[in-house]
């Protein structure tokens, strides 16, 4: 937009604009708010030993939360198209200056994995060698989890177009499976991380042929109702999984047969190292970020494979693809199979990494949050996704940094509350600015890279 037309929109918007219409909207969000208040915010329930369930009234924070929202409408309709637009033009400028670097990605994924193998020493060297326990673990293992899941989720969401909300009962299974056969039939790690893959697969595959005619809502209806089906399973086959009590003792991974403790045959004494936790750790990130690394690189070349781009006609048009002479039943089942099994190889790692598992971990708030993580990213950007995933786990795990918070809204105030309440306006905003993700632009699984003359024979032909 050039700025001649940029100010006759903006001098229509101020003719156009009505301050009675804007007091009125703000004030009906106003009243909307008060409504949601009550009683949730109006009230804070606590127990007491003479009179039981106490009810608190917290009006002072209804008030605020009230006036937040009638002054936050109010200055969005004075000011926020003229925001809008200042925003959609800088965003125009960044991607043309940054649209030349386009050409230096390669350059930028080594300096990436660099920093990525660099990161636990970076740690360490930053924070101290007791302070690096919570970087190392709390942030890089455990966002580099979810970035595998969400790289799994993307095979089936983003890359088939399959909608798929009970994504966590893959991860469920595999964690699970590595549990019961590491303590019952005492297999290691490095035997049940592939058997836990194989059985998420299988339990894919089961899941696939029931919902081969679904798309849409009724697949995530269906898909929603698996997870729900495996984490009742969980929680009421006591004799096997133990119940809600989950199970406990789960075998730690080893380094060859060397494990991860200060006695004579551990791996400090082996190597003449002073034993510490430190060891453990960058032992589990560096193979969680090759369990990572693998999936990225797994998924890349299936996606340039005829399997892969049968994966995103069926993603684009189902008709039009079963038109085509493609098999959708084994496409989709392929996509259900292989997406299962990289959930299950990371409940594996799960499980022996936290050496404790229960049904509590495997709820469908976990597949709220990878399917966000795909959604946020951008469905089929591999970049996208990894970056949603760092700033969702990321940011929640900044959350319990905030503890001086409690100085300004009291000493109740836990940030980690209101983390949900962060992701629903993270995913408000990305559907109002940017509804196809971070990274919604991904390039072709086959690009023809130099341009061919076509005779005329074969325009007569169709092919032109």
């Amino acid at each position: 937009m050039s700025e001649g037309e940029a100010k006759t929109v903006a001098s229509d918007e101020r003719a156009s604009f009505s301050w009675i219409s804007a007091l009125r909207d703000a004030g009906f969000l106003a009243l909307f708010t008060l409504g949601l208040s009550f009683p949730i915010l109006a009230f804070r329930t606590r127990q007491d030993l003479w009179h039981g369930l106490v009810l608190d009234p917290r009006w002072d924070l209804v008030a605020t939360v009230v006036a937040i929202a009638f002054f936050g409408r109010l200055s969005w309709l004075v000011v926020g198209g003229r925001v809008s637009r200042n925003v959609q033009s800088f965003a125009t400028q960044v991607g043309e200056v940054l649209a030349p670097l386009q050409n230096y990605k390669g350059t930028f994924r080594l300096v990436g994995l660099i920093w990525l193998i660099a990161y636990p020493f970076l740690a360490v060297l930053i924070a101290g060698p007791g302070g690096a326990l919570k970087w190392i673990d709390n942030f890089g293992i455990q966002i580099l989890i979810y970035v595998m899941l969400g790289w799994g989720l993307n095979i089936v969401v983003g890359l088939a177009g399959l909608l798929d909300l009970g994504y966590v009962a893959f991860y469920a299974v595999g964690a699970y499976s590595t549990a019961l056969l590491s303590t019952y039939f005492g297999l290691s790690f490095w035997i049940c991380l592939p058997l836990a893959g194989i059985f998420a697969a299988f339990w894919g595959i089961l899941l696939g042929f029931p919902v081969l005619r679904l798309r849409g809502d009724y697949l995530a209806i269906v898909t929603l109702a698996f997870g729900e089906i495996i984490r009742l399973v969980l929680i009421n086959w006591v004799e096997l999984t133990n119940g809600a009590a989950g199970i406990s003792g789960i075998p730690r991974p080893t380094f060859f047969g060397l494990p991860f403790n200060a006695s004579d045959e551990g791996f400090a004494a082996f190597f003449g190292l002073e034993f510490t936790p430190l060891h453990r750790l960058f032992f589990l990130f560096y193979l969680i970020l090759a369990l990572a690394l693998l999936t990225n690189w797994v998924t890349i070349r299936l996606r340039r494979l005829p399997i892969g781009r049968a994966w995103e006609a069926l993603r684009e048009d189902d008709i039009a693809c079963r038109s085509l002479g493609i098999d959708t039943v084994t496409t989709k089942l392929t996509a259900f199979s292989i997406g299962a099994m990289f959930g299950g190889i990371a409940g594996a790692f799960f499980a022996a990494r936290l050496g404790f598992i229960s049904p509590k971990s495997f709820e469908f708030m976990e597949s709220a949050v990878i399917l966000s993580i795909v959604v946020l990213g951008g469905m089929g950007s591999q970049v996208g996704v990894a970056i949603a995933a760092v700033a969702m786990i990321g940011g929640t795990e900044l959350l319990r940094e905030l503890g001086w918070l409690k100085s300004i809204f009291g000493a109740g105030f836990d940030p980690t509350q209101y983390r949900m309440l962060l992701f629903g306006m993270a995913m408000v905003g990305m559907m109002v600015w940017r509804p196809r993700g971070l990274i919604s632009k991904r390039e072709p699984s086959l690009v023809l890279h130099e341009k061919r003359a076509i005779g005329g024979d074969l325009v007569k032909e169709g092919q032109g």
